[in-house]
């Protein structure tokens, strides 16, 4: 299901001659490394890495198919993406690649996946301030991508921290293999914070790799306990409007402090069961 990124010029960007998809070719380059280790850059390796290790724990992963990026700190036409190849309990922070818009990798061993490239280069770019975006086939999520209707109901607090905050793409066009279909993806997003794909699965975006991994794991929670209302066999009861909007607004004000502590204690846990996720 998963491949390589191997045509790494996406339509309207014209390359320089001697690019390539690997960190050896642009070894000679005119680049500035250093700028690309700093702390920030470092930290934010250290961040995206738990949450890979964390998904890999709680089962929102799918063998070596689905992607995590963040734009690289201090840059805004490059970003921080799993390597092809790896699963998502076996990213560290330094497997992590540093990639360009043309599918250049300026950091790191081996190509991006695809799909992950010509979706995530594709909505960092049309989307500035998606400064993280999270892709996944987690099962309960993706489950309600192929059923009718809305996926979520607004039956359960928890569903209502994404009220007014998430569209469905309804069009599936298969494999996300060109920049076209990350341009329509994330025109199909908007300026929403979560979009369903119909029949795929989901994306989450997010000024900051907490919020996003916060809105990853709260949204296959509220998945989860849909599901579980639906298989009763008795109506789901949906919040009033005007609640869930309220609702909506009052964890809005709480989310970036309490995303920022979630991901600590993230990092806390792998400290004692998998400290190698920083290496």
């Amino acid at each position: 299901m998963a491949q390589p990124l191997t045509t790494p010029i996406p339509a309207g960007i014209t390359p320089d001659a001697s690019a390539s998809t690997t960190s050896d070719a642009c070894a000679s380059k005119t680049l500035d490394h250093r700028s690309l280790d700093s702390e920030a850059i470092r930290e934010a390796r250290r961040d995206l890495a738990a949450c890979f290790r964390m998904a890999a724990a709680l089962g929102m992963g799918e063998g070596i198919c689905n992607h995590f990026s963040v734009m690289v700190p201090g840059w805004n036409d490059r970003f921080l993406v799993n390597p092809y190849g790896l699963a998502f309990e076996e990213i560290t922070a330094s497997s992590l690649l540093i990639c360009d818009f043309a599918g250049r990798v300026l950091s790191g061993e081996g190509a991006p996946e695809a799909t992950a490239f010509h979706i995530h280069a594709r909505l960092h770019l049309n989307k500035p301030g998606a400064r993280a975006a999270f892709h996944t086939h987690m099962p309960n999520a993706t489950a309600l991508t192929m059923t009718a209707g809305e996926p979520l109901l607004w039956a359960g607090q928890t569903a209502l921290k994404f009220y007014g905050r998430s569209v469905v793409d309804d069009h599936y066009n298969g494999l996300a293999l060109d920049s076209a279909e990350g341009d329509r993806i994330a025109a199909a997003m908007g300026d929403a914070d979560v979009v369903f794909l119909r029949h795929h699965g989901v994306i989450v975006t997010a000024p900051t790799i907490a919020e996003a991994w916060d809105d990853l794991y709260f949204l296959e929670r509220a998945a989860e306990v849909q599901l579980k209302a639906m298989s009763s066999g008795r109506e789901v009861l949906a919040v009033d409007p005007a609640v869930a909007a309220t609702t909506a607004a009052q964890m809005r004000l709480e989310d970036p402090e309490s995303a920022r502590l979630h991901l600590a204690s993230v990092r806390r846990r792998l400290e004692r069961v998998a400290p190698d996720y920083a290496d």
